[in-house]
C-alpha cells in the first residue's frame, strides 16, 4: 500500500521572530507517522496573504494532505481562512453553522458576540468544519487541506479531530543502531545498505561524547521483516 503522503504550513510573524516557539509540528509529526501517514515537508511562513495562498497552492498540488496552523483567530492579522479561500478561488463568508456554534458558545460565557469574534464563523463555501472541543471556534477542511488554529491545545483537540477521517498506510516503524565510529568510516557500507533496501529510510545521526565519535543509525519502514534483516547486515557489518 502507497504510504500517503503530508505537508504542514505553520503560519505567524511570532514563530519567524522567535517570540513563539512551534510545537505543533513535534505533535503532528508524531500523530502522522502513527497513522501511517509521511510527513515530508514542513515549511513556515509570515502572515503575508501572497506567502499563505501561494505556499497553500504548491503545498496541495504535491502531497495528499495539508495541514495549516495559525491565523483563524478574531483579530485583524488572522488572515489564514482568507487566504486558503483565495487559494482554490472560492467566497469566503459567515457561516451560518459556525455562527452558531460560536453564538451559543459566547451566550453560555455571558459575553458579547461581537464582530470581532464572528471573524471565527468566516467559512470558505464548500468546507467541511473541523470539531474544537476546547474553545469552540472550528477549524475547516477545504479540498486536502485542514486548516486548524496555532494554539497549541486547540491545535492537537483538531488534530485529534481530523485524525478520524484519514486514510492511512501501514504505521512506520523504526529501529535504532548505535556505532562509536565517525561518519567517514560508516558511511561507505551504510550507502551499500541504503541502496540494498530502497524501500527503507536510512539515516544517520552523528554525535560527539568524550572526544569520540559516533552516529545513531536509524531505519525506517513499514515492513518488521525487512527492518530487522537490515539491522542485522548493519550489526554484522559494526559489530559491538
Amino acid at each position: 500500500m502507497t504510504q500517503p503522503t503530508a505537508a504542514m504550513l505553520v503560519i505567524g510573524d511570532e514563530i519567524l521572530s522567535g517570540r513563539t516557539r512551534d510545537s505543533n509540528m513535534h505533535h503532528l509529526a508524531g500523530q502522522l507517522t502513527e497513522r501511517g501517514i509521511d510527513l515530508r515537508e514542513v515549511r513556515v511562513v509570515s502572515d503575508d496573504a501572497d506567502a499563505i495562498t501561494g505556499a497553500v497552492r504548491t503545498l496541495s498540488a504535491a502531497y495528499d494532505h495539508v495541514f495549516t496552523s495559525g491565523g483563524i483567530g478574531p483579530t485583524h492579522d488572522d488572515i489564514t481562512a482568507d487566504c486558503i479561500a483565495a487559494a482554490f478561488n472560492v467566497h469566503i463568508d459567515v457561516r451560518d453553522d459556525a455562527r452558531a456554534l460560536l453564538q451559543a458558545h459566547y451566550d453560555r460565557q455571558g459575553s458579547e458576540f461581537n464582530d470581532a469574534r464572528k471573524r471565527m464563523a468566516r467559512i470558505p463555501d464548500g468546507a467541511v468544519l473541523i470539531e474544537n472541543p476546547v474553545s469552540i471556534a472550528p477549524g475547516f477542511i477545504l479540498e486536502n487541506v485542514h486548516v486548524m488554529a496555532g494554539v497549541p491545545a486547540v491545535f492537537q483537540a483538531m488534530v485529534e479531530s481530523v485524525l478520524p477521517m484519514l486514510t492511512g498506510g501501514a504505521p512506520l516503524i523504526s529501529r535504532t543502531r548505535r556505532i562509536e565510529r565517525g561518519e567517514g568510516d560508516i558511511a561507505g557500507p551504510l550507502g551499500d545498505l541504503a541502496r540494498s533496501y530502497p524501500a527503507l529510510s536510512i539515516g544517520s545521526y552523528p554525535y560527539q561524547k568524550d572526544g569520540r565519535y559516533g552516529a545513531n543509525i536509524v531505519l525506517r519502514g513499514t515492513d518488521v521483516g525487512l527492518l530487522d534483516e537490515a539491522l542485522a547486515k548493519l550489526e554484522a557489518a559494526f559489530p559491538a
